[in-house]
């Protein structure tokens, strides 16, 4: 027979708090970055749509200021994608950097950017 009490194992209350604060902090900055993310593939799934429509750069312009009304897209516009040809055929990308702000001076800098090339080629850096 043991007469010794048993040691109890367990988180301790300061324990649990600094989990929750942790656990807190990563649901509120999934919760800002999850909105940028979405409106992200709206824009790839915009310029799909604009380059599908085919016509003079203007046209697949006002195509993608279409969908992004639609979807709500509002970090871009159809001035700001790049068009030109690749290889004969007629490319369109993008990119942009979406700045969050966290606690007082912090804050979290996403750089988006896509292409509708089927290498992936990366677009052109725009200042």
């Amino acid at each position: 027979m043991n007469l010794r009490p048993s040691r109890q194992d367990g988180i301790s209350l300061i324990g649990l708090i600094v989990v929750l604060a942790a656990l807190g902090f990563i649901g509120v900055l999934g919760m800002k970055i999850v909105p940028t993310y979405t409106e992200y593939r709206s824009i790839q799934n915009a310029i799909v749509t604009a380059k599908a429509t085919g016509g003079s750069v203007v046209e697949m312009q006002k195509s993608f200021d279409a969908s992004a009304t639609a979807g709500y897209i509002s970090s871009i516009s159809g001035r700001d994608l790049i068009i030109g040809k690749e290889n004969g055929e007629t490319e369109i990308s993008f990119a942009y950097e979406k700045k969050i702000p966290l606690v007082g001076p912090a804050s979290l800098l996403l750089e988006y950017e896509g292409s509708t090339a089927k290498a992936g080629a990366k677009p052109a850096k725009t200042d």
